[in-house]
């Protein structure tokens, strides 16, 4: 596929979503990216993740499909791990110039984690996304992205979470960090598909080790931003 044909998807959500009737919203896409950080994940694998998120926001493709409709994205990160352990790496902030990109990027590149003993506490991870999603500028679309090494293992998990908090017209795409052996990583992709994916057009990306999570994200970024297509978004489906 030629440099035209590979941003093609982006160009036509841009055309498209100009035709959307609700267009006189303030963004299209308020998206808020979700980082593991339990006790399953150790400091080198931490800073490979964080590394890796500010990479993937500052590639080219990614800055690209930020940019491809005048409508800016609001942008909100943050950490969890157990229960009571989400924390807020960046607030919500409106994507509007290359510059606020970068600063985001700077932010979550200069962030320390918050904790790092704490189990996998996933439904309450979505839970705080949830109400944070609240707090969002109004956008057309809202895009959770639950990225992990791990099934739920600590309090309620991800069908509890959607049963008590309100996740009308969201999206929960996910990015599963394979760290262990081949049968480790078909159970956590199954589990993922069954019970964190959530909405149309809901997919799964796949991080083979942190060491691939930079090039994961960007793939997910790339894909969630160029999925505004009017009457319908992108096929459910698993990258990597």
């Amino acid at each position: 596929m030629g440099e035209h044909g590979k941003h093609r998807p982006l160009v036509r959500s841009a055309a498209l979503l100009a035709l959307w009737p609700g267009g006189a919203e303030a963004c299209r896409l308020a998206l808020i990216l979700a980082m593991d950080v339990s006790s399953s994940v150790d400091a080198k694998e931490d800073a490979l993740q964080r590394g890796g998120l500010a990479a993937a926001l500052r590639a080219p493709a990614v800055v690209d499909a930020f940019f491809a409709s005048p409508d800016p994205v609001a942008l909100a990160v943050f950490e969890w791990s157990g229960r009571y352990n989400q924390q807020d790496l960046l607030d919500w902030r409106l994507i509007q110039t290359p510059a606020d990109l970068e600063v985001a990027a700077a932010q979550i590149a200069a962030s320390t984690r918050g904790h790092n003993d704490f189990p996998t506490a996933m439904g309450h991870a979505l839970g705080h996304a949830a109400v944070r999603l609240d707090a969002a500028p109004s956008c057309l679309f809202r895009t959770i992205d639950m990225a992990g090494d791990g099934e739920n293992n600590d309090g309620f998990g991800p069908a509890e979470a959607y049963a008590a908090f309100a996740f009308d017209g969201v999206t929960v795409n996910g990015l599963v960090v394979n760290a262990g052996e081949f049968e480790a990583e078909v159970n956590l992709i199954a589990y993922y598909d069954t019970q964190v994916l959530r909405g149309a057009g809901a997919f799964l990306e796949v991080a083979q080790g942190f060491e691939n999570y930079a090039d994961a994200m960007e793939r997910k970024l790339i894909r969630e931003l160029g999925a505004m297509i009017l009457g319908g978004t992108a096929q459910a489906g698993h990258g990597g």
